[in-house]
């Protein structure tokens, strides 16, 4: 896809969708380490992407009810 047919809307589903990739690969990574340490700091990433997922959702929503007027 050339970069000037790129739209809003496209960028917002790419952020949203990577991080919710993120999200679940967080949510992997804590429970298949061993160190604690390192463990609490994969979890707490899952749950701030996950805040930035239902954030990104929740402005596609609302882009989409815009668009349509």
């Amino acid at each position: 896809m050339d970069q000037d047919s790129v739209t809003t809307y496209d960028r917002l589903m790419r952020a949203w969708e990577n991080s919710k990739e993120l999200t679940r690969d967080f949510e992997v990574y804590s429970k298949r380490v061993e160190e604690e340490d390192i463990k609490q700091v994969f979890k707490k990433f899952a749950e701030d992407e996950g805040l930035h997922a239902s954030k990104l959702r929740s402005i596609i929503d609302r882009y989409k009810e815009n668009l349509q007027g």
